[in-house]
């Protein structure tokens, strides 16, 4: 049996999933404030503080599952990603097994109705007309992400708190659109173009420094108040995509060549990939402000606190080691792109 070893006087947090882009900085942050951590993940991490210890396991393993539930952790802070059907499988037995439950929905599912969006603003999945994306709610992250929340909300239990995170950049994750630091920095250090939508380039985007995610995330863990809730966990800055872009241009060397959408989607997959195509026009291409208002005031947080988007891509790519995604090059978004690069002779 996995034993959560109590530490004195020390409420014990569950992380799954908590070596990602947010959970790097929320473990120090609970350890900060007084928690015991352990954290589960495929990565194998020694840990060098007493108060945190790592476990090298598959979280989405039934029985891995029920050896950590035996432990009945004060909270659980769940970071995996489920679909629809795993989630409906598993829900009962972690809210059932601890005395919080932190469920990780999307900003994604946030239609394009209201600005600036608040936790009550339409989601995709009670608004869409789309018969085609909405069929896919088992397996499309926006819909899953709220099927999910619906889930919480009919359990009859109340202990539990959803956050949905905004575009959340970290130590080795980085986005422009929809591309990601394999693309984006590879390319950057490699001297080669970047392809971007032109629709995009004034849209208003919300990208959040995965620190200051955290920190948020931290202080509604075991806040009676943030029972039942659902808060966006975002900064309040806002960007268009273009801006976002000369950021990187600025601070790696970013070289971009905007074209239209449709060619912009060819280049990233091969299958034409609704998946992709969706993640683009049904977030990307939204007007994404937030007010977080409600999550500021849960957490005593102020926006004049947060990390600007600017300053904390310069210490995140400043911190990078030289040769972090130096052998992405082979990746086919990149081979794609190279190839549609030299076509157009971009």
């Amino acid at each position: 049996m996995i034993k959560a070893e109590k530490t004195s006087g020390k409420k014990r947090i569950l992380v799954p999933g908590g070596t990602g882009a947010m959970g790097v900085y929320l473990v120090p942050e609970l350890v900060r404030l007084g928690y015991a951590v352990d954290v589960v993940s495929l990565d194998d991490i020694r840990s060098d503080n007493p108060d945190v210890r790592y476990f090298k396991a598959d979280f989405k393993d039934d029985a891995t599952v029920e050896e950590f539930l035996k432990n009945n952790y004060d909270c659980i802070a769940d970071f995996m990603i489920y679909n629809g059907p795993e989630f409906r499988q598993k829900y009962r037995r972690l809210l059932e097994n601890c005395g919080h439950y932190i469920y990780l929905s999307s900003y994604r599912v946030y239609a394009d109705l209201e600005h600036p969006i608040t936790e009550n603003s339409p989601r995709l999945l009670d608004v869409s007309q789309d018969s085609e994306y909405l069929a896919a709610q088992d397996y499309e992250y926006s819909l899953y992400k709220a099927l999910g929340e619906d889930v919480l909300k009919a359990s009859g239990l109340t202990n539990w708190t959803a956050v949905r995170p905004a575009i959340t950049f970290s130590k080795r994750r980085f986005q422009l659109v929809i591309l990601e630091a394999d693309t984006i920095v590879y390319r950057a250090r490699a001297g080669k173009t970047v392809i971007l939508p032109e629709q995009a380039m004034n849209v208003q985007a919300t990208m959040s420094w995965a620190g200051d995610v955290a920190k948020m995330i931290s202080r509604l863990i075991l806040n009676k108040e943030a029972f039942g809730e659902i808060y966006t966990v975002a900064t309040a800055e806002h960007h268009p995509w273009k801006e976002i872009a000369d950021y990187y241009a600025r601070l790696i060397g970013l070289k971009y060549a905007v074209v239209d959408k449709e060619d912009f989607l060819s280049c990233l997959s091969s299958n034409n990939s609704k998946s992709v195509r969706w993640q683009l026009e049904y977030d990307r291409l939204f007007e994404r402000v937030i007010d977080n208002s409600k999550i500021l005031n849960a957490t005593g947080m102020k926006q004049s606190e947060l990390t600007t988007v600017y300053d904390g891509l310069k210490r995140e790519l400043g911190a990078l080691h030289r040769d972090a995604f130096a052998d992405c090059g082979n990746t086919e978004r990149n081979r794609l792109m190279d190839a549609f690069v030299a076509a157009r002779g971009l």
